[in-house]
């Protein structure tokens, strides 16, 4: 037995050693190359693998779990939030959407409506492992079509639930209770009520372990400098959360997305990160190859007309439901297409409630086998689809570019790192020239870096984000890292880096606006200046002047709103929905009744508050 498992293991490895690299080349991704091998090495290839292909699917699903994991950790719950619009919103109406074209086209085909309904919300969803993977291999997961995308699929995750719950009561008989389903969820024994108490116990405990338990608990684990004992507590950790989840009755992959949500502010993400990226990957790969590997082709070939018939079917119909949606939500079309091509598909979970149905009696076990293929395939011609959209779509949105320039060779470091080097930058890096503080310059225009140069200034071009880049321009030993980017998405990537490698070097970063102010403090900016503050307080004083306003009084009026506006910036970073609101006008109107009392007399205009003309002088570069 043990040499049948090294064997099986030899196998999987081999095939995937051998298949995704040529998968690579070819440039069809890493995804296709799994499902390839997985059907090279199954019953129709090669018969290369045991009787157990199911077995190692259903432990590879932990591929799936982990990925949402690490997913959890890199989104912090202020970009959660940011995301509930189109979680809730988009991500409803194209299950509703999808759930009802699916059961009207079953209808059409002579289906009973319980059955058809029933696969109208399974095949709804579509493939979080594939799509997530697909995305982030190609760069694409932080676009437009990325991040809606990634709404939808965690929609349909936490819709699961409710279908587990729901389903059974499409049943047309007495449920068969399966030897794999006997005793899985201690939950089933209580009433109602209770159930749903320990399951919100269940999501609560989660949450405030991860807040007051696990963040302590590696904290003791980090100060034993064992890294494999952190490896062993990260995946403890994973496993547990897996393990209360499925006795709960909840989604496994719920519940570490959730983990992984609360620890997305913690110290230790990165290493948790690190330390879970290659059991996810290769376990991924595991599913992938286990999917490619569970497609009955006997039944494909038995019945090649209906299985293709459907996979077309239920590939068109996904697509455009989501091509519609997408264009109702005002998404560009280059950013629609691909957002309605890489949801196109059934998902991993569509296995999960298809099995659930049997049992129920909701369908038979030939449809089942025969929607088990259509799910399999559609999963697979995913990767082709997305290929479609690199190759032939998106050429047709975007110019022709040349040859990427190469990052110049970085030979001096500066006290002094700023990143950015546009309007914004180039005054801070001239007065801090001209006050002979040695400044190292990154600019990632390759045209903006060659006219700079033109007129004598010493500008590198490279990438801001590249560690690499970061190490060459002396950040282990410069004192500030002045950002002054214009890419929002790229400052908060390059604040997250620089954070984590160079904890000890100060960020000066500019935001554009209060909005980017308050993402750059939570991201752990201290020092965050926003660009049209200095100037629109210099008009107001002019305004004030002009109105009869002696300087004295325009210039401290000045300096107290910005003194208040700053301040209110910080304390309302930290408020969300109604609270951020109420904190808003709360702070508009305390700032303006400070203001009229000092006009008035009341408050106080000397001391340690007023401002002498050479501190005027300095501020704003006027004369008092």
């Amino acid at each position: 037995m043990h040499q049948d498992f090294f064997f099986q293991a030899f196998v999987y490895l081999a095939a995937a050693v051998v298949s995704v690299p040529i998968a690579k080349r070819l440039g069809m991704g890493a995804v296709l190359g799994y499902l390839v091998a997985g059907v090279a090495i199954g019953p129709f290839g090669l018969k290369l693998l045991g009787t157990d292909s199911q077995d190692i699917l259903h432990f590879a699903e932990f591929g799936v779990v982990m990925m949402l994991f690490v997913v959890g950790l890199e989104l912090e719950p202020a970009r959660l939030w940011r995301l509930r619009g189109a979680l809730i919103g988009l991500g409803g109406l194209q299950v509703l959407a999808t759930a009802g074209a699916i059961a009207l086209a079953a209808l059409a085909i002579g289906t009973g409506w319980r059955s058809a309904l029933a696969i109208g919300f399974i095949l709804a969803m579509s493939s979080t492992a594939i799509v997530l993977q697909s995305l982030t291999e190609k760069g694409l997961l932080k676009t437009e079509a990325g991040e809606r995308s990634f709404a939808v699929l965690l929609f349909q995750d936490i819709a699961v639930i409710p279908l587990l719950a729901l389903l059974p009561l499409l049943a047309t008989g007495v449920a068969a209770a399966s030897p794999e389903a006997q005793g899985t969820a201690w939950v089933d024994t209580l009433p109602a009520w209770e159930k749903a108490v320990v399951t919100l116990a269940a999501v609560a405990a989660i949450v405030l372990g991860g807040r007051y338990l696990v963040r302590p608990l590696f904290g003791a684990i980090a100060r034993t400098r064992l890294q494999e004992l952190f490896t062993a507590a990260a995946l403890l950790l994973v496993v547990g959360i897996t393990l209360l989840m499925t006795q709960v009755g909840l989604s496994p992959a719920l519940g570490t997305f959730v983990g992984g949500v609360v620890l997305a502010n913690s110290e230790y993400r990165h290493e948790l990160e690190t330390d879970i990226e290659p059991f996810k990957g290769l376990l991924l790969g595991l599913f992938f190859i286990a999917v490619g590997a569970s497609i009955d082709f006997a039944l494909v070939g038995h019945r090649i007309g209906l299985v293709s018939g459907l996979v077309v079917g239920l590939v068109l119909i996904k697509f455009l439901v989501l091509l519609a949606l997408g264009r109702g939500f005002r998404m560009r079309l280059d950013q629609n297409l691909l957002f309605a091509l890489a949801l196109a598909q059934g998902g991993e979970f569509c296995f999960v409630l298809l099995s659930f149905a049997v049992q129920n009696t909701i369908l038979d076990g030939t449809t089942a086998n025969v929607l088990v293929a259509t799910v399999a395939l559609s999963m697979a011609i995913t990767p082709l689809l997305l290929l479609v959209h690199e190759q032939i779509i998106q050429p047709r949105f975007t110019a022709p570019a040349g040859p990427e320039r190469e990052a110049d060779a970085i030979d001096e470091e500066g006290s002094v790192i700023i990143a950015g080097f546009g309007a914004f930058g180039t005054i801070v890096g001239r007065l801090l020239v001209a006050n002979r503080v040695s400044t190292t310059v990154l600019d990632f225009d390759p045209d903006h870096v060659d006219l700079l140069r033109r007129v004598g200034m010493k500008v590198f071009y490279g990438d801001a984000s590249r560690l690499d880049l970061l190490r060459a321009a002396g950040a282990e030993h410069a004192r500030l890292f002045v950002l002054s980017i214009g890419d929002k998405q790229r400052t908060l990537e390059i604040v997250e880096t620089v954070r984590h490698n160079f904890p000890s070097l100060t960020i000066l970063a500019r935001a554009h606006n209060r909005q980017e102010a308050y993402e750059l403090l939570a991201a752990g900016v201290t020092h965050v200046y926003r660009e049209s503050l200095d100037t629109s307080l210099r008009l107001g004083v002019d305004a004030l002047r002009m109105l009869g306003l002696r300087a004295t009084q325009a210039h401290h009026a000045a300096q107290t709103f910005r003194r208040h506006d700053e301040r209110n910036v910080r304390e309302q970073s930290s408020l969300q929905g109604e609270a951020f609101f109420d904190g808003a006008a709360k702070a508009i109107r305390a700032l303006e009744a400070l203001l009229q009392r000092e006009l008035e007399g009341e408050g106080e205009i000397g001391g340690e508050s007023a401002w002498d003309s050479e501190s005027l002088r300095r501020e704003f570069g006027r004369r008092s």
